[in-house]
């Protein structure tokens, strides 16, 4: 992992020359990485966007986002959403070590809305080990949190993830069909998977949004 720590330097000249307009954080890397406990510059940047009155939108899969509460409330527009991939905390670990656990994110997203933060979860990459008769229960999972929006998205195999996913996998053989059969055979899998979240969301009363 590269350190910006030149970014407050840059961010304080751009944001005096730009017109106003969201600014995302991340959509390239995640913004509470383990080291910005140590360097706080996603913090540093906050409070610039804050000073300039510029709107904000942060994706995260980390509740380090909790200890920006302050920060995120102060703001008249902004919203965070948590990306969640699975609800199953075993292939989070097979598939996302090093993250911070599903329950800790959901619990994120519950504080922030209970702040009064507008939150949606990033649902995605959606896994394919997922059942169309499960997704009934994420939805009302991700409901529960408060959230208004949940974002959804498949399992995009660019250059390099499918070779990444079978190292990832090969020690669960099974695990590894499945993903191999909906991904290269079952070529409606994730349209059938995202039209029951769609008619799901409804009984709640949340928008879903497809995010390409």
């Amino acid at each position: 992992v590269d350190v910006r720590v030149n970014i407050l330097t840059v961010i304080s000249r751009e944001l005096k020359r730009k017109p106003k307009g969201v600014v995302g954080i991340s959509t390239v890397t995640d913004p509470y990485q383990p080291l910005e406990k140590k360097y706080c510059l996603t913090r540093l940047c906050l409070e610039q966007l804050l000073k300039h009155d510029f709107p904000v939108s942060i994706q995260t899969k980390s509740n380090l986002v909790l200890r920006d509460i302050d920060l995120l409330s102060a703001f008249p527009e902004v919203e965070v959403g948590i990306t969640i991939t699975t609800l199953n905390d075993r292939e989070r670990k097979l598939l996302e070590p090093q993250t911070p656990s599903i329950e800790k994110r959901l619990e994120t997203v519950r504080r922030l809305s209970e702040e009064g933060i507008k939150t949606y979860i990033f649902y995605g990459p959606i896994y394919p080990t997922l059942e169309v008769k499960e997704v009934p229960r994420v939805v009302k999972v991700f409901s529960e949190t408060g959230v208004s929006m949940i974002m959804v998205d498949s399992l995009h195999l660019k250059k390099g993830v499918w070779e990444s996913i079978k190292k990832q996998l090969s020690l669960e053989p099974e695990t590894l069909k499945l993903f191999s059969r909906r991904l290269f055979d079952e070529k409606n899998y994730y349209s059938l998977i995202i039209s029951e979240m769609e008619k799901e969301s409804k009984r709640y009363g949340l928008m879903i949004k497809r995010a390409f």
